[in-house]
């Protein structure tokens, strides 16, 4: 078997799309038998640098991350009403699965690698210490890809 395109095979996140994330979070904490996780507001457009479908969105969206493993956090979104794939995902589909992430290095040429292979990029941002791109992968892999490179 050959390299795994990403470099990795190892999950980091699943990523749930909400309307409530504190209803939802209360649950997910019961559910686990753990403390409440803080929720995460999402930087401004001037610090994520936010482009959705090649342009610029204001887009931000609440986040808080349950540890489910040594490895792998479930992270709960709720999104702002601004142009994202969060939103667009949200209102198409519903509440539930949207994306599974993996750190990679080398974003600019993994996103060049996986839109040759027919996942087109959804959005991309910065966040305190790295960035990431969400990539369409429903034609072949039945999801959304989020990549996370940290610095």
């Amino acid at each position: 078997m050959s390299n795994p395109i990403l470099g990795t095979e190892v999950i980091t996140q699943v990523g749930l799309l909400v309307h409530d994330i504190e209803k939802t979070r209360r649950k997910f904490a019961e559910f686990f038998g753990v403390e409440l996780p803080d929720i995460i507001i999402t930087d401004t457009m001037d610090i994520a640098q936010t482009k959705y479908m090649g342009r610029p969105s204001p887009a931000r969206s609440k986040l808080c991350f349950f540890h489910a493993g040594p490895n792998v956090d479930i992270e709960l979104i709720q999104p702002d009403h601004s142009p994202s794939t969060w939103r667009h995902d949200l209102d198409q589909n519903g509440e539930g699965f949207h994306h599974i992430a993996f750190v990679i290095k080398g974003m600019k040429d993994k996103i060049m690698t996986l839109e040759s292979a027919g996942m087109k990029l959804l959005q991309t941002g910065e966040y305190t210490g790295g960035r990431y791109a969400y990539l369409d992968a429903n034609d072949s892999l039945k999801m959304v890809l989020e990549l996370l490179e940290n610095d």
